[in-house]
């Protein structure tokens, strides 16, 4: 797999099969992917993380002498992701119909903002953008207060997941013998617009724009995020008309149960601010211990909200191993979230840590039989 892009999205998507066996050659600029100019405490720990298992060799695309060198290791590549703004890559040189050229079989996943095609095609598209424009910011937040963009690279993070399930659909499909290669348009937007799923069709059926809830919800209710005598704060989701109800039960407020505000999920939605009140006097009269034992004890879905201090000490992630600690130059390791998801005959792992820019230049020139 020949990895030419840059930040978040394409890195998430060849960790995803870095971490289950790909060899993947990320091919960097002399001066490295900028995700390693995203630095915490002086260290590049976004590159750390999302460049393990992945093989560097530096090339300045810009050079006659470096482009064949790229040519050379697309020939026998399965896989080419690239994310530069619609339209570069072919004033490369490199079209579709060159690539089909230089590699029938090749899969190439070209991941941009807004995508191949429309009227936004060439803006510039980061993940920023297209989680205000998807939708997602005006949902998130408090109805009262401005939208709320995600603190995270979310959108650039499921585009990745979406895209490594894309390359995995087209080599299927390629061995399966409907198809050699084929070119992949994923764009920011659409992965994390599906995110809101009906929304298009309530819009459509309702005429209705659904407003910003905070941690509410307006499909369901109970479900929101509550303060305990402690401080700390639970998640609670009465998702189901059963769970809605033992949640009643165990604040002692049976008569809800029957009161026609309360007794139906849309009843309740219509009346959320009357239940969530009802919820949050029981929680602030019990430590989060308390809480959480007691609605666990009746089969309600509660959780403890954590932040990454929490979760270093939960019994639950150490057990499972949901961090685990990776060899590593600068520190001797450090943790990172495990190879996921978990397989029972192909299970995927560490073999090597983030490597330096162009650590592995000489080898792969090697292999391919050529030097700069």
């Amino acid at each position: 797999m020949i990895d030419l892009s840059r930040l978040v999205a394409g890195n998430m998507m060849s960790l995803q099969l870095a971490d289950f066996g790909a060899d993947v050659i990320k091919v960097e600029p002399p001066q490295g992917d900028p995700l390693r100019d995203w630095r915490d405490g002086g260290q590049s720990l976004h590159w750390k993380t999302y460049g393990r298992n992945k093989r560097s060799i530096a090339l300045n695309l810009r050079e006659a002498g470096a482009m064949a060198v790229l040519r050379r290791l697309l020939e026998t590549a399965d896989v080419f992701i690239e994310n530069f703004r619609p339209g570069t890559l072919e004033d490369m040189g490199l079209a579709p119909d060159v690539l089909t050229e230089i590699n029938p079989r090749l899969i190439t996943v070209r991941i941009s903002g807004f995508g191949q095609t429309g009227p936004y095609a060439k803006l510039p598209g980061f993940g920023t953008l297209v989680e205000a424009m998807s939708g997602f910011a005006a949902r998130t937040g408090f109805a009262d207060r401005e939208p709320v963009l995600p603190p995270l690279a979310l959108a650039d993070m499921i585009a990745g997941i979406t895209g490594a399930n894309a390359a995995m659909m087209a080599l299927f499909a390629r061995e399966r013998g409907d198809a050699q290669g084929q070119v992949i348009d994923l764009s920011l937007l659409e992965p994390i617009f599906s995110v809101l799923g009906p929304e298009a069709a309530i819009y459509k059926t309702t005429g209705k724009v659904k407003e910003r809830s905070g941690s509410a919800s307006n499909t369901v209710s109970p479900r929101n995020v509550y303060r305990c005598s402690d401080g700390k704060f639970v998640a609670l989701s009465g998702s189901t008309q059963t769970v809605a109800m033992r949640i009643f039960d165990v604040i002692g407020r049976p008569d809800m149960k029957t009161d026609p505000r309360f007794a139906t999920n849309v009843a309740r939605v219509s009346h959320r601010d009357i239940v969530d009140t009802a919820v949050a006097q029981w929680f602030l009269t019990r430590t989060r211990d308390e809480a959480l034992a007691a609605m666990r004890a009746a089969g309600a879905t509660v959780g403890p909200v954590y932040d990454i201090a929490d979760i270093s000490e939960d019994p639950h992630f150490a057990q499972r191993e949901i961090v685990v600690d990776v060899e590593d130059a600068d520190h001797g390791s450090l943790p990172q979230h495990n190879v996921f998801p978990r397989f029972s005959a192909t299970a995927g792992g560490f073999r090597h840590p983030a490597p330096a820019i162009g650590e592995h230049t000489a080898e792969i020139l090697a292999e391919i039989g050529m030097t700069l």
